[in-house]
C-alpha cells in the first residue's frame, strides 16, 4: 500500500468496504421500487407518487444481462490512461433487486471474457492516483467460481451459436 489515503471517485455512490462493496442505492417506501444512483426528491416510478425514501445498499452480485468495449477514450472529467487502453463496459441486473447497472468491467477483463448471463461481483479499482490521494472506483468482475452463463429468472440467456429450443 502506498499510505496514501483512499478516497471514493464519486462520494456516495458506493462503500468503501475492499472485501464486500456495495453500491448505495434507494428503495421508495411506498412502491418499493429501487433507485441507483440514490433518489430522494421523487419517486421515478410512473405509478407511485410518493416522496419518501430509504438509503439502501444493494446487491453486489448479478449477471451480465449486455456488454460492449469502449475503444475511443471518454472526455474529461474521466480520468483514462495515458496513452489510452480500450476497456469493457457491463450492464449488470442485480441479483436482488432485478435492475440493471452499468459500469465499467475490471482491469485485464477483456469482451471475449465476458457473455450473456455471467455472474459478475462489485469490486473496487483504482481510478486515478496523485500526490496526496488515491481515488477508487467500483467495477465489474466475474464472480471467480462462473464460467458458465446464469439463468435471468426464469429464463436461460442464450449464447451465439445456442439453439432456444431444448
Amino acid at each position: 500500500m502506498n499510505g496514501k489515503p483512499q478516497v471514493p471517485a464519486i462520494d456516495g455512490w458506493y462503500s468503501m468496504d475492499a472485501e464486500q462493496p456495495h453500491l448505495i442505492g434507494s428503495r421508495c417506501l411506498h412502491c418499493q421500487t429501487y433507485f441507483f444512483p440514490r433518489q430522494f426528491s421523487y419517486c421515478r416510478n410512473p405509478a407511485c407518487e410518493s416522496n419518501e425514501f430509504e438509503e439502501v445498499e444493494l446487491s453486489r452480485t448479478g449477471v451480465i444481462w449486455s456488454y460492449t468495449d469502449a475503444c475511443y477514450q471518454p472526455p474529461e472529467p474521466f480520468v483514462a490512461d495515458d496513452p489510452f487502453q480500450p476497456f469493457a463496459i457491463a450492464a449488470v441486473r442485480l441479483e436482488k433487486e432485478q435492475m440493471v447497472v452499468l459500469g465499467q468491467v475490471a482491469s485485464g477483463i477483456t469482451v471475449a471474457e465476458l457473455k450473456l448471463g455471467l455472474p459478475m461481483e462489485l469490486v473496487l479499482e483504482t481510478l486515478h492516483e496523485d500526490n496526496t490521494e488515491t481515488r477508487v472506483t467500483w467495477k465489474w468482475r466475474p464472480l471467480a467460481s462462473s464460467s458458465q452463463p446464469a439463468k435471468i429468472g426464469s429464463e436461460h440467456i442464450n449464447q451465439p451459436g445456442e439453439s432456444h429450443v431444448h
